[in-house]
């Protein structure tokens, strides 16, 4: 990847050496936790209960080596195309080249846009205020674009190959593991993190329907799933408070002024090599720090409910339309499910594809080509938020 300016690689300032120390022991304690290994399948080809178990104790689990070489070079040519086509600076229909700019005529707003090291969210509104407190933000290079996008939401439309992760069958396994066989969208995204210039993500926790709900429980809201194009580290990566899904919400300005910074001691960061795929539960506490590392992180973010935590719901209002959601909603959100399925079985005819249990009546219903493609047009209109 060779879209970041070439600067000097700024730091943390007076804060670097804190912030080298913590990164460091973080790791440290990252890899000592028994929640990683490749997707594993029991005797009745299920997913292995301790996967299952890890997951619900600590709240995230990394997968190692989902994605092949074929899928991440597929994966790396899309993200170089969907980088060349980024509008030249917000707001502008055209990209460097004078050329259509990506996302330019969606009706969804799918790019968002941060000064260069910067937090967009914490201390805004932003998210019914879920970010309430500012990370750090690091003095860029001098030769450093005025704004920079780190966040594409509504990605299955620009990336074939994304779309077609997005079906990986050991990922939609652990989804009907997790969420029932009959789990539902929630968002899609890409995630950038350049060199120099990606911005943090305030700590926070997702999810903004079920915190009060009598039925709440640790999967009320869900999880993403994060494959990693280049690998992650503790200082490009998601970092997060193991078991803090299981907590309930979390007085976040108490935790960060009782830890004297935003560097919570009981946190870990995500570590994982190129191919790895991060299941990671909403309601985690969780944060990103302003990535003056010199290592590029490219993120494909896949979310899923469970159905019951949807269905008949009034949505968020952050994500998607402001709706109750019913069935025909979610089927026809759950038609990205569908295409990438059969995207996937074109691509990798080798693999047993996914067998999603909502379309199992019609398994051929949705084919992948060129009207499908058309259909994806701002899908994430109808994202499932809660």
């Amino acid at each position: 990847m060779n879209n970041a300016p070439s600067t000097k690689t700024p730091d943390y300032g007076d804060d670097e050496s804190a912030m080298q120390t913590y990164l460091a022991a973080g790791e440290k304690k990252a890899l000592s936790l028994p929640n990683r290994g490749p997707v594993r399948y029991d005797e009745t080809a299920k997913i292995h209960p301790d996967i299952l178990n890890a997951y619900s104790r600590f709240g995230f689990y990394v997968f190692e080596g989902v994605l092949g070489a074929a899928e991440l070079a597929d994966l790396e040519k899309d993200v170089q195309d969907i980088l060349q086509r980024l509008p030249s600076e917000k707001g502008s229909p055209v990209n460097a080249a004078g050329e259509p700019a990506l996302a330019h005529e969606s009706k969804a707003q799918c790019l968002f846009w941060s000064k260069p090291l910067g937090d967009p969210f914490g201390g805004t509104a932003f998210g019914k205020g879920r970010h309430p407190v500012k990370m750090i933000e690091p003095t860029p290079g001098p030769e450093a674009p005025k704004e920079i996008v780190y966040l594409i939401l509504g990605s299955l439309q620009f990336s074939d190959a994304c779309l077609r992760t997005y079906a990986h069958p050991d990922l939609l396994a652990v989804a009907a593991a997790v969420n029932g066989t009959d789990f539902v969208p929630y968002t899609d995204a890409l995630f950038l993190k350049a060199p120099g210039l990606g911005a943090s993500v305030a700590w926070h926790q997702d999810g903004i329907t079920h915190w009060d709900s009598d039925n709440w429980d640790q999967g009320s809201h869900g999880f993403n799933f994060m494959g990693q194009l280049y690998g992650c580290t503790p200082a490009n990566g998601v970092w997060v408070v193991p078991g803090s899904h299981k907590t309930g919400r979390i007085d976040i300005k108490a935790k960060v002024r009782e830890a004297g910074s935003e560097r919570l001691p009981d946190a870990v960061p995500m570590v994982c090599k190129p191919g790895d795929v991060v299941i990671s539960n909403r309601q985690l506490l969780h944060s990103s720090f302003a990535n003056t590392s010199a290592d590029w992180r490219v993120t494909i973010n896949m979310g899923f409910h469970r159905r019951s935590s949807v269905l008949g719901v009034q949505g968020g209002g952050i994500l998607g339309k402001n709706v109750v959601y019913d069935e025909k909603h979610i089927a026809k959100r759950s038609r990205t499910i569908g295409y990438a399925i059969d995207a996937r079985r074109q691509r990798f005819p080798e693999e047993t594809p996914f067998r999603y249990e909502p379309f199992s009546a019609e398994p051929t219903r949705y084919q992948w080509n060129s009207n499908a493609r058309s259909d994806l047009i701002d899908y994430n209109l109808l994202d499932i938020g809660v």
